[in-house]
């Protein structure tokens, strides 16, 4: 049970040279410049790799008439495709704020990560439709060349994914191009059984067996990826955000009578935002003790529910009867 923001030791003098979370801030927004250009590193890395490997295994796959392997050559294109748009919406992530642009480009992250979701489905049903009609009617398969260009597509894919995994993960964007990887990780351990069952047993429908493995680890990947970047771009209240439980800890901070038109949504992966109207005794007006109201709930946004962008409208109760829509949250 967390703690109510009712601890009147904690009220600070207004008029401060800094104020609390301010030095705080400064140094997270330097952290996040710093982790921001790893991760664009990571992504390029990680975008070699898989560009260098897709382009042999594109060769191999129409010489041996593998679909397994045309199949992870698509999905490798697409996991290019994933990692330059992660890139690309990173920098503009990045950008400052400026014009109408007023929290920035930083949004362009959860839209790629949805762009990646899409194009997960969208190749997952292409590959899922050839599965099916190579699983009805079987085509010659080189189980050789599916073991040779498998074996070494898991190293490139979990050389690519363990490269990946070091950067900042709780980004949409960077999530969504570590699924592609890792998903075709998976897909290369399905072809080589898929190439091993074919070369012992002569089974050639293990390739179409295996492209279907293929598809529901894509569709899985798909379908987190788009859950996510939909709550964020529909506004829904951060996972870790019990607006319920919020509202309890601002009522239980001194002079505080009523709360409304509370609000909670995400700008992008790591930024979660509030704002909501908090009505107050009328003195606290008169005698100056607004500003330390005001700060108090900041302060408890930050502390207990790690949401350091919030926005408060103090009001006196009788400002209710000038509002033309309450929304009672």
């Amino acid at each position: 049970m967390r703690q109510h923001c009712d601890d009147t030791s904690a009220d600070q003098a207004v008029g401060l040279d800094c104020a609390p979370g301010v030095a705080a801030a400064r140094h997270s927004s330097h952290d996040h410049a710093v982790r921001a250009g790893a991760d664009q590193r990571y992504l390029g890395i990680a975008l070699g790799l898989i560009v260098a490997f897709m382009l042999v295994e594109v060769v191999v796959a129409v010489t041996s008439g593998s679909l397994a392997l045309l199949a992870d050559a698509g999905h490798m294109l697409t996991d290019a495709g994933a990692l330059a748009g992660a890139i690309w919406a990173a920098r503009l992530a990045a950008r400052p704020a400026q014009g109408a642009w007023t929290f920035g480009l930083k949004r362009a992250e959860i839209l790629s990560a949805a762009v990646n979701g899409v194009t997960l489905l969208a190749v997952a049903l292409l590959i899922g439709n050839e599965a099916i009609d190579r699983l009805l009617h079987p085509v010659p398969v080189e189980g050789a060349a599916m073991l040779a260009v498998a074996g070494v597509g898991i190293v490139v894919n979990v050389a690519a994914t363990l490269v990946l995994a070091r950067a900042n993960r709780s980004s949409l964007n960077i999530e969504g191009a570590f699924q592609h990887i890792l998903t075709d990780a998976f897909a290369f351990i399905a072809t080589l059984v898929a190439g091993l069952v074919i070369v012992v047993t002569g089974l050639e429908r293990a390739d179409p067996i295996a492209s279907l493995i293929v598809v529901a680890l894509m569709l899985r990947a798909s379908w987190k990826l788009l859950r996510a970047s939909g709550r964020v771009l529909l506004e829904g209240a951060p996972d870790h955000v019990d607006l319920a439980e919020v509202r309890q800890h601002v009522l239980a901070v001194p002079r505080v009578l009523d709360i409304h038109d509370l609000h909670a949504w995400v700008v992008t992966s790591d930024l979660p935002a509030l704002s909501a109207h908090v009505v107050v005794e009328d003195e606290a007006f008169r005698d100056g003790h607004a500003p330390v109201i005001l700060d108090r709930l900041q302060r408890c946004l930050a502390e207990h529910f790690d949401v350091e962008h919030s926005s408060f409208q103090l009001e006196p109760a009788r400002h209710e009867e000038h509002e033309a829509a309450v929304h009672k949250s």
